[in-house]
């Protein structure tokens, strides 16, 4: 549960023994981290926080924020800190990370999507990393995923490969992070044959939270291929979870959705 405590100016301030605080670096973070948590946790409505929470089937921790307001905060800081290297943006994000908040992942995105012109193909390896061990709800893996992720494979289209890996991964939010990393290229009609192959490493996977995401991008990649998308389904769907086919086909009419949903 998310602690606050008065300060002696009579504003609310994160408590040390808070969840987020737990999780944070030793050190001293920099100003511009701290000046961040600041407004966050002065604009902290826990109206809201309580609210956000029901969005999510696992535990997280959070401020209390709408996520407009949120990205008025990154962009705001995002002014101070974008002339720094990209290395050292990069640790502040993962200080930001480091905190657990889900507010602090939503700068991370925005920081690093931000960075899109500056990416260079070793840095997938960070991304990885983050999603790896940092990420932990399907918020803050499509925020990073679907913008900074998709913009790097963009630009570096043979690394599609490594999305294919973390297809194959243990852990569920890489196996997420595989299939909503294309979902903007995917709307554009880009990758297609990739999409294909990501849903066939994921098919039957268990999760739920994998079903939704690979069925997102089918849905996305269907908006330009409705017909190799159906023929997709329809060549899978003995096997494909419900839960999966049903996002897969929220884009396509009326009959192609009933053909798909008939079962046998």
């Amino acid at each position: 549960m998310l602690k606050f405590r008065l300060s002696w100016t009579g504003k609310a301030e994160l408590s040390p023994f808070s969840p987020g605080a737990r999780h944070r670096s030793p050190d001293p973070p920099d100003p511009v981290i701290t000046a961040i948590r600041n407004e966050l946790s002065e604009n902290a409505d826990p109206a809201i926080q309580e609210s956000t929470r029901r969005f999510f089937k696992e535990e997280i921790t959070c401020y209390g924020m709408k996520t407009a307001a949120v990205t008025a905060i990154a962009k705001k800081y995002w002014v101070e800190v974008r002339s720094r290297d990209k290395e050292e943006i990069f640790s502040l994000c993962e200080e930001l990370y480091r905190s657990g908040y889900l507010e602090e992942s939503f700068i991370v995105s925005t920081w690093t999507y931000a960075l899109s012109p500056r990416f260079e193909p070793g840095d997938l390896v960070v991304f990885e990393r983050w999603i790896d061990t940092w990420i932990t709800n399907w918020a803050a893996c499509d925020g990073f995923c679907n913008h900074a992720v998709g913009d790097f494979i963009t630009k570096y289209p043979e690394r599609v490969a490594d999305l294919k890996r973390w297809a194959t991964s243990p852990n569920r939010w890489m196996r997420r992070a595989a299939c909503v990393s294309l979902i903007v290229p995917a709307k554009r009609g880009e990758f297609l044959s990739d999409v294909f192959e990501l849903a066939d490493l994921v098919l039957t996977d268990p999760d739920d939270i994998v079903q939704k995401g690979y069925g997102w991008l089918l849905k996305e990649a269907s908006r330009k291929h409705t017909d190799e998308v159906f023929a997709y389904i329809m060549r899978n769907k003995a096997v494909m979870p419900r839960t999966a086919l049903r996002y897969a086909i929220e884009l396509m009419g009326k009959e192609l959705k009933a053909e798909a949903m008939r079962r046998g």
